[in-house]
């Protein structure tokens, strides 16, 4: 293997179209892998990557997918399991958009009431929840106002 300039590799290949998640924590990257349905998608390329080296957190993971572009849907999945992760939209190999990921005010039909009696689990209507603190991720459903921290989270 030759060496490169600044003894600096390139640990994962580039694409040249799609979104690459970057700067999940490596307990959450399979996780956020399995809520996007990663083994769904049978015509993009996909790099997953785990304890790459981070300045910022020590360990990084990543996950590169050719062709695809979230929804406002899938990031609130996203930041449901790994908050503040960075989106990086890639066109013709230039990052044209970064976002930080962050929870939104409000999920609706993301997430399970864990209160069995809550009337969502009763009835055929959507959930929906406050995030009442982003940093911890707790929510409190609009119905039953139960409070669920990030750790008890069922999403749907």
């Amino acid at each position: 293997m030759s060496a490169l300039k600044n003894n600096k590799e390139l640990l994962v290949a580039a694409i040249k179209n799609g979104t690459v998640i970057d700067h999940i924590p490596p307990t959450q990257l399979f996780k956020v892998a399995s809520l996007l349905e990663l083994d769904k998608m049978t015509h993009n390329t996909i790099t997953i990557a785990n304890n790459l080296p981070s300045n910022q957190f020590g360990l990084k993971g990543m996950i590169k997918i050719s062709d695809k572009f979230f929804n406002e849907d899938e990031i609130s999945r996203i930041a449901l399991v790994a908050p503040n992760v960075i989106l990086n939209i890639i066109r013709d190999y230039e990052v044209v958009e970064k976002k930080c990921v962050s929870l939104p005010k409000e999920l609706v039909g993301l997430v399970k009431c864990n209160n069995p009696k809550c009337i969502t689990n009763n009835e055929p209507m959507p959930t929906r929840f406050e995030v009442i603190d982003k940093e911890a991720g707790t929510i409190k459903c609009h119905y039953c106002e139960r409070k669920i921290n990030k750790d008890d989270i069922i999403i749907k």
